[in-house]
């Protein structure tokens, strides 16, 4: 009998250490298998997929690429784009050269090439709208800068009217409210309008201050500043002021000047160009430039492009950044 039992006990030993063993192997198996998992990389394809941005591409049509101004807009773009996505950006850049026919085909060829962002300034703003409609039909984002353009998804601009006005506001100052001014106008987009606009209306409130002229037009350009400038001061044997829609037009205008040796009127215009700025500085008729933001400007477009195409929330389509006026000291006479 004591046998009997010492056998039984023996077996439920032996079937317990059996269950326990094979519960250590097991939690082995489990703890080896957890260890290979974590190992294990994830394919670079899935940290891809999940990083990938929606935007890859963007198309820019601007007005001129000899400005400056343009350049920087360009050049802040491409870097903001970089920034926000993480990585380069493809970038497709043209000039329309204020050609609305030439702008819309760059507008097309963005569209075939299936850029995700367009960026632009109108040629004009009515009648770009067409093409910027059909742009959209095609899932791409349309952002208006410098220039409105009818229907873009957003517009950024200077505040032009202020800039105008400022600019136009320094020049009465320092002829002491009193002569006679012309302006040098440009191509009909919405920032020259509103430029000569908002400066229009600083002269209207001095009834000592004639406006001579205001509607040539300088084409935006240094040679057409040159050209508009030797025509008024042939026209007009005394000018005492002189407003240029752009900082080449002001270049152009001081040229001209220049070379006639004229030094009875000031110059003041508007954008802000490393070399507008330097000249300002020097001796000179060039007074004041009110200057306009094109870094700030493109990041602006870029944030809220990107968040369109992500399906963010936009509360503010319309904005206007303000100019600031760099400007030589007043004579001490003043």
């Amino acid at each position: 009998m004591r046998r009997v039992a010492v056998l039984k006990s023996y077996g439920r030993f032996s079937r317990l250490h059996f269950f326990r063993g094979r519960l250590l192997s097991c939690l082995v198996f489990a703890l080896f298998a957890t260890a290979l998992f974590a190992a294990t990389p994830v394919p670079s394809s899935s940290i891809e997929a999940k990083n990938a941005s929606v935007l890859k591409s963007i198309g820019i049509s601007v007005s001129d690429l000899g400005n400056p101004y343009f350049v920087k807009l360009i050049d802040a773009t491409a870097a903001t784009a970089k920034e926000l996505t993480g990585g380069p950006v493809k970038m497709l850049i043209h000039s329309d050269a204020y050609d609305l026919d030439r702008q819309i085909k760059q507008v097309n060829e963005f569209i075939k090439a299936g850029v995700d962002l367009i960026i632009l300034t109108a040629a004009d703003p009515y009648k770009i709208a067409p093409v910027v409609a059909k742009a959209q039909r095609a899932g791409i984002k349309v952002i208006a800068v410098d220039v409105n353009a009818q229907g873009a998804d957003a517009t950024i601009t200077t505040d032009n009217v202020q800039a105008g006005m400022e600019a136009c506001e320094r020049l009465a100052k320092q002829i002491h409210y009193k002569g006679n001014f012309v302006i040098i106008n440009g191509v009909l987009v919405s920032s020259v309008v509103e430029r000569v606009a908002g400066c229009k209306s600083v002269l209207s409130k001095y009834p000592n201050i004639s406006l001579l002229s205001y509607r040539m037009n300088g084409s935006g350009s240094v040679d057409g500043g040159m050209e508009v400038m030797t025509y008024l001061m042939e026209k007009y044997p005394h000018i005492d002021a002189v407003f240029a829609i752009n900082d080449p037009t002001a270049l152009g205008a001081l040229q001209a000047a220049q070379q006639a040796s004229r030094k009875d009127f000031i110059i003041a215009s508007v954008d802000g160009a490393t070399f507008a700025e330097k000249m300002i500085h020097q001796e000179n008729q060039w007074v004041a430039t009110a200057v306009q933001r094109p870094k700030e400007m493109a990041a602006k477009a870029v944030e809220i492009g990107l968040a369109l195409l992500e399906g963010r929330p936009v509360p503010q389509r319309f904005i206007q950044i303000p100019s600031v006026l760099v400007e030589k000291p007043l004579p001490k006479t003043q």
